[in-house]
């Protein structure tokens, strides 16, 4: 299951302190490390990071907390940029983060980057709010592919795309949903869609 960038780190840190020390760090120590002061933060790291399997907990002990072998199935780490709406557009926003992705999901060539999908307009692809979509960096795409296109240079969405002589169907997979329909000229693909992510 995919980590946060911050939940690689503190997990990294958790499996180096046991290694060097033989047992686990405090949250306040943990906290210390990453410049975090509020420990109800640090334990709600640790807890997803135990929720995914990662960490386990020992009953009845301080510092119980100890690290799992990273699941054997390959991550790769791409860059996630912000969110995309899977519903009307929303202004594009690019965010400087990582998430942890299984390699089977990352094609072999191509830029690959990941977004975490707002709004439910894809569901009929089984694309939900709260997901994450790994997207090949792309600047064209068959009918028929669910992309990333940005409308007018500021408007991201996620939809299929269809295009149609000089006009482009961006057509959601929700029957109670409109497409929308726009001159090429005002539509730039940015990625296709590869993979799905889903965090329970």
């Amino acid at each position: 299951m995919a980590l946060t960038r911050r939940q690689r780190e503190i997990y990294d840190f958790i499996r180096e302190f046991v290694d060097s020390q033989g047992y686990s760090p405090s949250l306040e120590e943990i906290g210390a490390r990453f410049g975090l002061s509020s420990v109800a933060t640090v334990h709600k790291h640790v807890q997803h990071l135990v929720e995914k399997g990662f960490l386990k907990k020992s009953l009845h002990r301080s510092r119980s907390v100890e690290p799992v072998e990273t699941p054997a199935s390959p991550v790769v780490s791409l860059p996630l940029l912000g969110s995309v709406a899977a519903g009307a557009p929303i202004e594009a926003i690019e965010l400087s983060e990582s998430i942890d992705v299984p390699q089977q999901l990352v094609p072999k060539r191509g830029r690959c980057f990941a977004l975490r999908v707002r709004g439910d307009s894809m569901v009929d692809e089984q694309i939900r709010d709260g997901d994450f979509v790994v997207l090949e960096s792309a600047a064209e795409a068959r009918d028929g592919e669910t992309v990333v296109a940005l409308v007018r240079g500021e408007d991201a969405t996620l939809k299929k795309f269809y295009r149609r002589g000089s006009t482009v169907r961006l057509v959601p997979a929700n029957a109670a949903m409109r497409p929308i329909e726009v001159p090429a000229s005002e539509v730039q693909i940015r990625g296709i869609v590869r993979g799905l992510l889903r965090r329970y």
